[in-house]
């Protein structure tokens, strides 16, 4: 008897252990080290105290529990029989001349996906991202661009860190972490109102010492001057790797406009760089001409690291010229520096006599990469009309 109560004894202390184990789990998760950032099909199992908030118009300021509050908002009209909780807030209107803060985030944590679908001119609708209060913008791009789509014509791109989907979705999946803050805006620089769904979701959670800001800078020349490397991207100072290039090209000849070389300046290197490519199409992964050799002509395409998705031809009226946009992303290779970086890309066709032509096209770009801050101040952005695609 004395053994059986004894048994009865135990359990019950085993049980309400259980429960107040059951119970103290349930209300404060146990301390874990993972910041919940390094995703990917490989660590979809690990637990981590990273909480998940999303900032759209239906929650501008991405707070727990109060999404779809809102009385008044662009859907209003369409649920004045269902009431509020019923899509009364999906989107913005941008008014000309106008910029909107798409969001003002307080803590650390890091931004995972940006998915939006602007109205108007992707050129005149501008892009602009800081970080822990910083004054200047680490990301400055007009929106088409930064989604590798450069020339204002939609085309599906299926990549890692962009991808773009039917109508008119731009999707980012970079990871951008920030310590103190991040801040978001989108200028409207056109003459007309613009219409902009989006959603920007991101963890809070901690960010380590080796986490670099990211950063992505806009260019354009037309044309290039006779004889003249196109600069990607110059000015770098600080540690950190460069991950991305996008290219709109604009080619002002006929022939092949592909055969120049890239280069990637670092830390210090001067009259010659330390990384030198063997041509445009091979640095975008691709090769002789990016020719479909069965039909004789250019090939587009979109893979997870690079691609040529955008071939606008000629309409024997007035698209007279042809037009290419294409990404690049160093994923798998990132090309790390320690002080600074310089990229350029030399612009060459073909001439009499089997010489290299120095081209004068219509080049524009955008540089991603990653690094400590303060960052270098970037160059200004072109003014309006020599943003505008003609």
């Amino acid at each position: 008897m004395t053994s059986a109560r004894n048994a009865m004894a135990a359990c019950a202390v085993l049980a309400l252990a259980s429960l107040a184990w059951t119970t103290t789990s349930a209300q404060q998760p146990p301390a874990r080290s993972f910041n919940g950032l390094t995703t990917g099909v490989g660590d979809l199992y690990r637990l981590s105290n990273a909480e998940t908030r999303s900032i759209s118009p239906e929650n501008m300021a991405g707070e727990k529990g109060s999404g779809g509050m809102a009385t008044e908002g662009t859907g209003a009209r369409a649920a004045r029989d269902l009431g509020r909780g019923w899509k009364i807030s999906p989107s913005v209107h941008i008014k000309p001349k106008e910029t909107f803060t798409l969001a003002d985030i307080t803590g650390s944590g890091a931004i995972q996906h940006i998915w939006m679908t602007p109205t108007g001119t992707w050129r005149f609708s501008i892009l602009r991202i800081y970080w822990d209060g910083e004054a200047t913008p680490s990301v400055e791009v007009p929106v088409g661009d930064f989604f590798a789509t450069g020339w204002g014509k939609f085309a599906p791109i299926s990549s890692l860190p962009v991808a773009v989907n039917p109508g008119s979705a731009f999707n980012s999946y970079w990871t951008m972490p920030f310590r103190h803050s991040a801040r978001i805006t989108m200028e409207n620089i056109g003459e007309e109102p613009m219409t902009l769904y989006y959603q920007i979701t991101y963890a809070v959670t901690t960010i380590g010492d080796d986490a670099g800001y990211f950063h992505a800078q806009f260019r354009r020349t037309n044309p290039l001057p006779y004889k003249q490397l196109y600069t990607i991207l110059d000015g770098v100072k600080g540690q950190g790797q460069y991950v991305g290039t996008v290219m709109s090209w604009g080619v002002h000849n006929n022939g092949w406009w592909g055969e120049g070389e890239i280069k990637f300046y670092l830390d210090g290197d001067t009259d010659f760089a330390t990384i030198v490519g063997t041509g445009t199409e091979d640095y975008f992964c691709g090769s002789y001409d990016f020719e479909n050799q069965e039909r004789h002509q250019y090939q587009e395409f979109t893979t997870p690291y690079s691609g040529m998705p955008i071939v606008m031809r000629p309409d024997g009226l007035y698209k007279s010229q042809q037009r290419f946009g294409l990404y690049r992303w160093h994923i798998m290779d990132p090309i790390r520096f320690a002080k600074d970086l310089r990229v350029t890309i030399q612009a060459l066709g073909w001439q009499s006599g089997g010489r290299y032509l120095p081209l004068q096209d219509d080049i524009a770009s955008v540089a991603y990469w990653y690094q400590a801050e303060p960052h270098a101040p970037f160059p200004p952005l072109p003014d309006k009309n020599h943003l505008e695609i003609q």
